[in-house]
């Protein structure tokens, strides 16, 4: 009997598993279509990811037929028209990498080699540079092939013939609104060392081996005397035009955050988030809130892939990010460990559930071209490094750099801001910090931020907006921002609640909605009736199902199902991506209707058969009630 139940629970776990990945995708082809009505994929065609990995590459043609390579080496009369043209390529290029592009100097658009000589390859290096300078931009050579010098690369590869390398080219932003902004949640289990890895890549220096480096990371005491994060933390790393990393020129000094965001042309956000089982609701509120481009899960070479990062790793595979692996402590741990974790790992992300290829990145090489393909979600990079002896964290500083744009973001679309923090700041008022999650907002717009417990919104103006703590007058899609509201008390705000610009009729919320759901892990059935703690974004609510399109559902189904929120409405759309845990993550959904309405019951037989018990119920109390009356 114990054999069986526990060989029944191995293969409906494994059934949730396999089910996961085939779910998420299908929520982002749903999302995918939601952001495009005109898309291929909405009259039912099929999206191929490999195309997507074509269109970031940018592997097309340009709309001059001209060849590159004679456009780079065009020394003639007419070398500066076809300079103004190479200008306009890149333009467009780093338009589309919002700030930044990846140039394959040595290659043509259709990936053919040039075939240049060493000579040819610095006149073509010389007038990409004249072409950056044009478009206020800069370039810095990553990887080299038959050029020699520092960034040559280590592995001959006989194939290739002519001088080639990979070029980032990065634009000088013109105003702190400009700056590329790329946010990372932190995640892992307990004593990981995700604190200690965020505060030498920050600060710069190493660490003691006895968590110096993380002091100056916590925001409360006991999380200083316990050395564990409770709450959720905020770094910043940042990069110039030139792609070096903007540090104090004193060794030891950390520069705050608006030193670093005006020295900067690319700004890493990292959110530190914390890896004990008792913090998982804050932990899952800062994954779901910061909206992360990327994931960066932390595993101790000593301990592997153990208690709440499978848990954490499963949430970033369920939201679709693209995840990276830092394995920390290779510098105090024995070989036959490191090589068991490693083992684990790579068993773990291959699995169905995960359907990641794992690379190991242990050189400059290596760490150039994985981060050219990361677009592909399907690459798990996966570095081993010292926090103690400083092994490897070039390479990690090196992907950060060259890390490309993740995420879909419509400037163009009404504004919508969402909050995930509040504060109370002296002479300047109430404070709501958050992700602008479409449109742009200006310093001074009327807006109105709800809902409250009625559902009702206030109307209020934007005081000021700041940025990585430095004051802007513009916001737009996909950037963090924190805004200063006029006449706003700080209690009648919440984390959750939606800013949106001031219309004629009131926004629309709903206590109820309904939503595909995936059920991960559930050790019995779900009913009606069943509440669990359900994520969408910032909004984190108790929740009931009221309704399921059959009689009950358990791990690796998947169903549709109407849910009501328990204390108060909220503002959501349909494609919301939606998380819900009793515990532990027991599922996750995409909503499909907002509102529901009893007379259209999601299944009809059953809510035929409940209406027949009831009645049924009635009748057989009767005779109780006659003998009442009579006596």
């Amino acid at each position: 009997m114990t054999a069986g139940a526990q060989k029944l629970s191995v293969h409906e776990r494994r059934k949730g598993e396999s089910a996961l990945s085939d779910f998420a995708d299908y929520v982002e082809k749903q999302q995918a279509l939601r952001r495009a009505p005109g898309h291929p994929a909405a009259s039912g065609g099929e999206e191929h990811a490999e195309l997507a990995i074509l269109d970031a590459l940018d592997i097309k043609d340009d709309s001059s037929h001209e060849p590159l390579k004679d456009i780079l080496l065009d020394e003639s009369n007419a070398a500066t028209e076809s300079l103004s043209r190479l200008s306009d390529i890149l333009g467009r290029r780093i338009d589309e990498g919002h700030g930044e592009t990846l140039f394959d100097l040595g290659a043509e658009n259709n990936g053919a080699s040039m075939e240049l000589s060493k000579e040819q390859w610095e006149i073509a290096l010389r007038r990409l540079r004249d072409a950056a300078a044009r478009n206020n931009a800069e370039c810095r050579v990553l990887l080299t092939r038959n050029v020699g010098g520092p960034e040559e690369a280590e592995t001959a590869n006989d194939k290739e013939v002519g001088a080639s390398g990979k070029i980032l080219i990065r634009q000088k932003p013109s105003t702190v609104e400009d700056v590329i902004e790329t946010r990372i949640a932190v995640v892992g289990n307990v004593d990981a060392g995700k604190s200690t890895m965020l505060g030498v890549l920050v600060k710069g220096g190493l660490d003691d081996g006895r968590g110096k480096a993380r002091v100056n990371l916590f925001r409360h005491k006991h999380e200083i005397e316990s050395g564990r994060t409770s709450s959720v933390g905020m770094e910043i790393l940042g990069f110039d035009s030139r792609g070096e990393i903007v540090a104090a020129s004193a060794a030891g000094r950390k520069l705050t955050w608006e030193e670093i965001g005006k020295r900067s042309a690319k700004v890493i956000s990292f959110t530190d988030l914390a890896g004990h089982e008792r913090y998982l609701r804050t932990t899952v509120f800062g994954l779901l809130s910061s909206e992360p481009n990327y994931c960066l899960l932390m595993v101790a070479a000593n301990n592997g892939l153990i208690g709440m990062s499978k848990e954490h790793l499963g949430i970033a595979l369920a939201l679709n990010v693209p995840v990276m692996v830092v394995i920390t402590k290779i510098d105090i741990c024995p070989p036959h460990i490191l090589q068991e974790t490693i083992t684990q790992l790579t068993r773990i992300l291959k699995s169905p559930g995960a359907r990641k290829i794992p690379i190991f990145i242990k050189n400059r090489e290596e760490c150039v071209n994985t981060a050219t393909q990361f677009v592909s979600q399907r690459i798990c990079p996966i570095f081993q490094v010292s926090n103690v002896t400083g092994e490897s964290l070039d390479l990690v500083r090196t992907f950060l750099n060259i890390l490309p744009h993740h995420g879909h973001y419509n400037s163009d679309a009404p504004f919508e801001f969402h909050v995930n923090d509040t504060f109370s700041v002296p002479f300047v008022g109430t404070v709501v910090s958050g992700v602008v999650k479409s449109g742009v907002i200006h310093a001074g717009d009327t807006i109105c931020i709800g809902p409250d417990s009625l559902g009702q919104f206030t109307t209020t103006t934007i005081r000021s907006i700041e940025r990585k703590r430095i004051p802007v007058h513009v916001c737009s899609a996909g950037q963090s921002a924190s805004f200063a509201l006029k006449r706003v008390r700080r209690k009648d705000v919440r984390k959750g609640m939606v800013v949106l610009p001031k219309l004629e009729k009131a926004p629309a919320v709903y206590r109820e909605f309904i939503a595909e759901v995936l059920i991960l892990s559930h050790a019995t059935t779900i009913r009606t009736r069943y509440q669990a703690m359900l994520h969408v974004g910032p909004i984190s609510q108790t929740c009931a199902i009221i309704d399921i399109d059959r009689s009950f559902i358990r791990t690796g189904d998947r169903a549709t199902v109407a849910f009501r929120f328990v204390q108060r409405p909220e503002y959501l759309a349909v494609g919301d991506r939606i998380l819900f845990r009793e515990g532990r993550t027991k599922g996750l959904g995409i909503v499909k209707a907002v509102g529901y309405d009893p007379k259209k019951p999601l299944n009809p037989e059953v809510a035929k058969e409940a209406a027949a018990k009831e009645k049924g119920k009635g009748i057989s109390h009767a005779p109780n009630l006659t003998i009442e009356a009579k006596s």
